[in-house]
């Protein structure tokens, strides 16, 4: 069996869907077992189910239940953790240091889907590896093409040689689609070199964006608004619950030309309706300004938040 040790190697797919729904099946057998987090994106929920291996689910962001999963799977051959490293709809940025340390105490590997992290965690916009310093910890990296990176389409996954060999062989995702556009290609190498050079565009792109960050988040706390998720991720989501609430706030949102969308049932659990804000390093601080205004006058009127807190 290939080992995962560190990553040599990578293989582009036309999405990161594919990249997340290909690696299961193709790498791991029966006798390994694959431990998710249980608010994993759906590509990757859909790529567990594919594989003949072992499934279990801790809770999440749960050390205590991953713990336990892993001594449930203390038989299995292989055994992987798999996480997302920011999630998509709850802002939450996985506890990668200590995930680490329990894979390395029951000799277990990391898989880690960067999709939301990649050009926008770390200082050079590594992701999550960078941004807790574990660069080169991690033994299974997927990511995306878009999203931050502007490509649109296409995904990779980043492994050993080994790893990479049997996805080029087995990975039905990879041998039965076609390839990624040529101009993808040559836009993304563009953005991975803006994004290694020290002090450059890519740095200063992501400097501004955990700026605008922390004012959006900062100030919408103060306003008395529930913002999920971790206090350094872009991903903010705005809480709301009542799904009527968060279509008919968006709604009026878009009513004053500020573009934002509410999520409910089944993107996220039934009565954990919200406001998912998603902060770039294009927005100014006029921008950032004038959405957190729309958000108070709007709050203010539908009761979410008390007067008090905006006057």
């Amino acid at each position: 069996m290939a080992k995962f040790h560190k990553l040599e190697d990578a293989i582009l797919y036309p999405s990161a869907f594919d990249a997340n729904a290909g690696f299961f099946e193709a790498v791991l057998s029966p006798e390994d077992a694959i431990i998710s987090d249980e608010l994993n994106h759906a590509s990757i929920i859909d790529g567990i189910r594919l594989s003949k291996a072992k499934r279990l689910r801790f809770k999440h962001l749960d050390l205590e239940d991953l713990e336990k999963n892993l001594i449930e799977a203390k038989d299995s051959r292989l055994r992987v953790i798999v996480t997302d490293g920011v999630f998509s709809m709850d802002g939450d940025i996985a506890p990668l240091p200590e995930i680490v340390a329990l894979a390395k105490k029951y000799d277990a590997f990391t898989f880690v889907d960067e999709c939301h992290a990649s050009g926008v965690l770390g200082r050079t916009g590594r992701g999550t590896p960078e941004y807790f310093g574990l660069e080169g910890k991690i033994d299974v990296i997927n990511s995306t093409l878009g999203k931050a990176l502007g490509g649109g389409t296409g995904g990779y996954s980043a492994a050993s040689k080994e790893v990479v060999d049997i996805l080029r062989q087995r990975g039905r995702p990879y041998l039965f689609s076609n390839s990624i556009a040529p101009p993808v290609v040559g836009a993304s190498l563009e953005v991975f070199d803006m994004l290694d050079e020290a002090g450059g565009e890519g740095e200063k792109l992501i400097a501004n964006l955990h700026r605008n960050t922390e004012h959006f988040r900062t100030e919408m706390n103060k306003a008395g608004f529930k913002i999920l998720g971790h206090k350094d991720c872009p991903i903010a989501p705005v809480w709301l619950g009542d799904a009527r609430l968060a279509t008919e706030f968006a709604n009026e949102m878009m009513a004053e030309n500020i573009y934002v969308i509410g999520f409910s049932y089944p993107v996220v659990p039934t009565g954990k309706a919200r406001i998912r804000v998603q902060l770039s390093a294009g927005h100014t601080t006029d921008h950032i300004e004038r959405a957190i205004r729309g958000f108070v006058n709007i709050g203010r009127k539908k009761g979410v938040i008390p007067l008090a807190a905006t006057q």
